[in-house]
């Protein structure tokens, strides 16, 4: 197992320096999965609910979470985003709904968080929108599925999500 990058030999915290680094294509997709009542599913889908479009509210509230990932994590480098994307796919069988997002960038340091915090922030905001009628929502299989660029190089999930 590699060591750590965002902790020093002392033990303590720090930013990950990437002054010497030298700007390449990076990209990321992460997904998750909300899941709700089948009444609430409906109720998304057919757009019913009381607090308007939810899925694009939650792919525009999905966009800005990737912009202000630097603000929510405390060791992550404020980032020029080139691309950020948001795509829902429900599933009727589950009554869930699939969250993916990507994220690219040309920069000295990779975007993972980005995509991951997309997905985040948009399954919260169909969770803000939708829990007067269902607070027993789910979120879940928050995960990196592919991510290319930089020093480590390229990245697919073989292993499913749970």
């Amino acid at each position: 197992m590699s060591r750590f990058t965002h902790i020093d030999d002392g033990g303590r915290v720090r930013m990950v320096d990437v002054s010497d680094k030298k700007p390449t294509l990076r990209t990321a997709v992460a997904q998750g999965v909300i899941s709700m009542s089948p009444e609430t599913f409906a109720a998304i889908l057919d757009r019913r609910t009381r607090k308007g479009n939810v899925l694009e509210t939650a792919r525009i509230a999905g966009v800005m979470g990737a912009k202000k990932t630097s603000d929510l994590i405390p060791m992550c480098h404020p980032l020029n985003l080139t691309h950020a994307q948001v795509d829902f796919f429900p599933d009727d069988a589950t009554h869930s709904i699939r969250i993916e997002a990507s994220a690219r960038i040309i920069d000295q340091t990779g975007i993972e968080m980005e995509a991951l915090t997309a997905v985040s922030v948009a399954a919260l905001t169909i969770y803000d929108m939708c829990k007067a009628y269902d607070k027993a929502m789910t979120i879940s299989d928050i995960c990196l599925l592919e991510k290319t660029g930089g020093k480590s190089g390229k990245f697919v999930r073989t292993v499913p999500a749970r």
